[in-house]
């Protein structure tokens, strides 16, 4: 699915809701979407989750299966709705401010209207997340100082590395959006990169720093000293 505004697309809600219609904010996705009907395993599979996930998803009225023969199904719509989840999932948004998000854009009269009231919903998010990790550099700096008095105490303490790699200039402005709790759909706006070259980059400067995910990557970035506290 190519990015822009023209893609976005006024879907139906599902049955058990307002009856409205919604229009579903811009987001960009790395793959194209697949059409309805999508069986319950296809749909799984393309966003990364499983049949009790999106079951749950059904029953909290964000998506609705349908029924073709004995197959478990879901329409364009609900792919389309699917994105809009998995989108705040990723960001860590709870269940209940996404059924919000949707009670919301079920209010929107227009594309730029949902697109505000996404962006203005993943402001909040990404507020909430600077929050944790104010918390979170406070800690790694107290671990820092306890870590610093080895040689005077006696007392040998786990080695921690702290070489600083080499990032290229697009990997440390990666690396600092990160650190800021940017997403990878909104590191992806900022530094006009495609979804998948944003993931690649950030799969790198995890590997460089020796992390298992973007978490591990911004939480030894801060304790080496890459980006500002």
């Amino acid at each position: 699915m190519s990015n822009g505004p023209h893609n976005l697309r006024s879907i139906a809600i599902q049955p058990g809701t307002t009856g409205q219609e919604i229009i579903l904010p811009d987001i960009a996705t790395a793959r194209e979407l697949p059409k309805g009907p999508v069986a319950i395993a296809d749909m799984a599979e393309f966003f990364g989750v499983t049949h009790r996930t999106l079951h749950f998803y059904e029953e909290k009225d964000l998506i609705r299966a349908s029924r073709l023969g004995l197959m478990r199904v879901y329409s364009e719509r609900d792919v389309s709705r699917m994105v809009l989840i998995n989108a705040c999932r990723e960001v860590g948004m709870p269940i209940s401010l996404i059924q919000d998000l949707f009670e919301t854009l079920a209010t929107a009269t227009s594309k730029t209207e949902a697109n505000l009231f996404f962006e203005e919903a993943m402001l909040v998010r990404q507020r909430e997340l600077a929050a944790n990790l104010s918390t979170l550099h406070r800690q790694l700096r107290k671990i820092s100082m306890l870590l610093t008095p080895e040689e005077e105490s006696g007392v040998t303490l786990p080695h921690v590395d702290r070489h600083r790699p080499e990032l290229d200039e697009i990997e440390h402005r990666c690396l600092q959006l990160m650190a800021e709790g940017y997403s990878q759909i909104r590191i992806s706006r900022t530094l006009e990169l495609r979804p998948d070259e944003t993931e690649a980059i950030e799969r790198r400067v995890a590997e460089k720093l020796g992390a298992r995910n973007r978490f591990q990557a911004v939480a030894k970035a801060v304790l080496i000293g890459i980006v500002a506290n």
